[in-house]
């Protein structure tokens, strides 16, 4: 018999669970965003001061970033609407789709940056100015980058937002290039002015090679990819560990936004009355859903001659 008052109070701790995911996505987006925009004003103030071609490849990628971060804040705004009568499985795929034209946005930079780069090379007497000032700005950045990326680090904990990632990696890689800005500053106090060109082609490089691989990620998602093996096995061994479940086939899974969708057919006795077989079933459903708790659960029962 199904406890009435058991299934009022998950369905309540699934409601402020869904609640709380969406406050914290909304926190990531917004700080996101006011951290690009902190660190496109004070990069765009030191490039002009130093003249650093490595510096403006950061604050290349830092417009960027917060052309992204807003994509992002409007696909997190738009993938977390509940599900309509027009879109009944929600609208999780906005958030692949903003990972697409984040990843289209990183990789234009890239190539600006790398022509740019190369062109400089061959100009003569190219010297940076001020590079302390520059050096203090990228160290001012950095400490701005790291409060992000823990901030989006415990929201991809809590709701698995692949929009969330995708920025997150955005500001990953911007930690390794204001480290490399820092390098090719601290060189041109020695001298070596010729590092900051060198750099910036690097950088360049390596946000090329970032790219594709979220891109393919978010080309997948958008084809509805299965959850991995390894969840479908858990899935599998958790339905099977609910007394009078006799067997489990047709496990189909999607997971077109921070939410799996999941769908299987479990084997129960024939001849148990339907209420019981509907209890099994919905114990089955709570075992997974401990398992994955924001994912969203269709069990068919098939009865079996045992």
């Amino acid at each position: 018999m199904i406890d009435l008052s058991k299934v009022s109070s998950e369905t309540g701790e699934d409601y402020a669970l869904a609640s709380e995911n969406r406050r914290l996505l909304k926190f990531a987006t917004y700080a996101s965003v006011s951290t690009a925009g902190l660190l496109v004003i004070i990069k765009l103030v030191a490039w002009f001061m130093t003249g650093s071609m490595s510096l403006m490849a950061t604050l290349l990628d830092s417009t960027m970033d917060i052309l992204a971060s807003l994509i992002t804040l409007f696909a997190v705004r738009i993938a977390i609407t509940p599900a309509d009568d027009d879109h009944p499985f929600g609208h999780g795929k906005a958030e692949h789709l903003s990972v697409l034209a984040q990843s289209a946005f990183i990789a234009g930079s890239a190539i600006v940056l790398l022509l740019s780069a190369s062109n400089r090379m061959t100009e003569a007497n190219v010297i940076i100015q001020k590079e302390f000032a520059g050096i203090l700005v990228m160290v001012i950045s950095i400490v701005a980058t790291l409060i992000l990326l823990g901030i989006q680090r415990h929201a991809i904990r809590k709701t698995k937002s692949s929009a969330i990632q995708a920025d997150s990696l955005h500001y990953q890689m911007d930690l390794l290039t204001n480290g490399v800005v820092l390098l090719a500053l601290f060189g041109s106090t020695l001298g070596y002015h010729q590092w900051d060109n060198i750099l910036a082609l690097m950088i360049g490089g390596y946000m090329l090679f970032s790219v594709k691989n979220q891109a393919w990620k978010a080309i997948q998602q958008l084809m509805d990819t299965s959850l991995p093996e390894a969840d479908l096995q858990e899935i599998e061994r958790r339905a099977l560990s609910v007394e009078g479940v006799k067997g489990i086939h047709e496990i189909r899974t999607r997971v077109p936004g921070s939410m799996a969708f999941i769908q299987m057919h479990l084997d129960v006795e024939g001849s148990l009355p339907l209420k019981q077989a509907h209890d099994i079933g919905f114990k089955s459903k709570q075992a997974v859903l401990a398992f994955l708790p924001s994912a969203d659960v269709m069990v068919h029962i098939d009865p079996v001659s045992l």
